[in-house]
């Protein structure tokens, strides 16, 4: 019989036997398009190569990858032709640098002459910037032939236009492993992506990072965010670009981290039928992250017709339960209520984005995961969704429809009261906001302080000024829900 002692000390054993495994290198097998095949080794020839640093068989290390005590360096490293091929696809793409004018020498590494012009400014359609090939370094290790690309839409946009050189990131370690397949399946310290945003039009720099630990503490599935600088030398030796928000991605280790598998599918649903509105429903508009090669989109199409199933308006009760068993109704009331409380105008009610679905393979229902939340905690640039939702109509029907039945809007207040005790409660989220402030003030406005050309702030005050904006406004939320309630 095999007890649970000797499973433990198996499972001890085997986990010793990987430590001194010699892991430099991991054999591969590769297909090349003339079907002949070639044995190659992921690490091969690579110093820094280790199971622990670089493998895809690495447990991610949250701890070393997404600290929430410290403030991480990483340093990209990038030839001055890769650097200006990612530039001029900017200029091609969105519109001169600085709004017209002409490029700075010291951004652009290598290129000699004139840019041809850009799209008008302000203008250029969204578009998914080129990746790079470059050298990340973390903690004195290389990792190599790392792709890396710019982020954002309309902050890309306004960034780059305005003549700010603080552009968001994105890496990538095994973008390129085709053509190098020595890093065949690269990871950083077991995570394949990493979003770096450049907390664009947030003088606190908490946004982003506190909304989502706001979520994940109400009990909202969201990704976990940490602090870096960012050096990049493209020629001329590192310069600092700024202190970012590193933001996990959801599709890489998250799934997994919190949901306990990725088996499910995965969506990042964008434009008209994000909206979830009748007759938008497209496969298109549902970017799907993970089991790409099934393409199987009957449960996101399960969703969409059971939510616009004329049972809503004949028999409600069969609808309810229809819609709840491929739709966690639950999850999204709390994600609404957390949403509506903590204000974030740039988000789904108001903007057909900034959200992914996953469908939990557990229990067959789609769940709602928050992305992108550098609009929240504050009232925002456009109109934010009322606690009442009276203005939102059938264009939003996943609100519209939810709310407009008694019990699931009883559910959605019971959470925003919930929101205002424990997640978002004024002194302890005031700490919160103080801890983080504190933590990073050095790369800010003090002794590391982020350079001009490479922030978007005009004078120290704004940061300073900024945690005094962010306690007043906790306040008068937590009051304004209060009276909402007691209505």
């Amino acid at each position: 019989m095999i007890t649970t002692r000797n499973k433990t000390m198996n499972a001890l054993f085997l986990t010793m036997l990987m430590l001194l495994v010699n892991t430099s290198c991991y054999e591969q097998v590769v297909v090349t398009d003339d079907e002949t095949t070639s044995s190659v080794t992921a690490g091969e020839g690579l110093a820094d190569w280790t199971l622990a640093t670089h493998s895809d068989d690495a447990i991610p290390d949250y701890d070393i990858v997404y600290p929430q005590d410290k403030v991480n360096r990483i340093d990209l490293v990038i030839s001055s032709e890769n650097w200006d091929i990612m530039l001029q696809d900017l200029n091609d793409n969105i519109g001169e640098f600085g709004t017209g004018s002409s490029m700075p020498a010291p951004m652009f590494a290598s290129f000699e002459g004139d840019f041809p012009p850009g799209p008008p400014s302000g203008g250029g359609d969204d578009f998914t910037p080129v990746f790079s090939e470059s050298s990340v370094f973390f903690n004195g290790i290389e990792w190599y032939n790392v792709g890396v690309r710019f982020k954002g839409n309309s902050s890309l946009r306004t960034t780059w236009q305005n003549g700010c050189m603080k552009l968001a990131f994105r890496f990538d370690f095994d973008e390129f492993e085709d053509e190098y397949p020595e890093i065949d399946d690269q990871r950083f310290y077991g995570f394949q992506k990493i979003a770096f945003s450049n907390n664009y039009d947030d003088q606190s720099f908490l946004h982003e990072k506190v909304a989502a630990d706001i979520f994940r503490d109400a009990g909202i599935k969201a990704p976990k965010t940490a602090y870096y600088q960012i050096f990049v030398d493209y020629g001329d030796g590192p310069i600092y670009f700024g202190l970012y928000t590193a933001t996990e991605i959801v599709e890489d280790a998250m799934l997994d981290d919190q949901f306990g598998s990725n088996a499910g599918n995965c969506y990042k649903p964008e434009n008209e039928a994000a909206t979830f509105a009748y007759g938008t429903f497209n496969t298109a508009d549902f970017d799907l992250k993970t089991n790409e090669d099934i393409a199987d989109y009957s449960d996101v199409e399960a969703l969409y017709n059971n939510l616009h199933s004329s049972l809503r308006t004949t028999d409600t009760e069969q609808w309810k339960t229809e819609l709840e068993a491929v739709f966690d109704v639950d999850n999204f009331m709390h994600w609404l209520a957390v949403n509506t409380v903590i204000q974030n105008w740039d988000t789904y009610g108001v903007m057909n984005h900034n959200y992914y679905i996953y469908t939990n393979p557990y229990t067959n229902k789609i769940v709602w995961i928050p992305w992108d939340n550098n609009e929240a905690l504050y009232e925002g640039k456009r109109e934010p969704l009322s606690f009442s939702m009276d203005e939102v109509g059938n264009d939003w029907p996943l609100i519209r429809y939810l709310i407009d039945i008694s019990e699931y809007e009883d559910l959605y207040e019971s959470y925003m009261q919930s929101v205002i005790d424990d997640a978002f409660e004024p002194s302890y989220i005031k700490e919160i906001y103080a801890y983080y402030h504190n933590l990073i003030s050095d790369y800010v406005i003090g002794s590391e302080a982020e350079q001009e050309g490479y922030t978007f702030l005009k004078s120290s005050s704004e940061f300073t000024n900024s945690l005094d904006d962010l306690n007043i406004h906790v306040e008068e939320r937590h009051d304004a829900v209060i009276n909402y309630l007691s209505k």
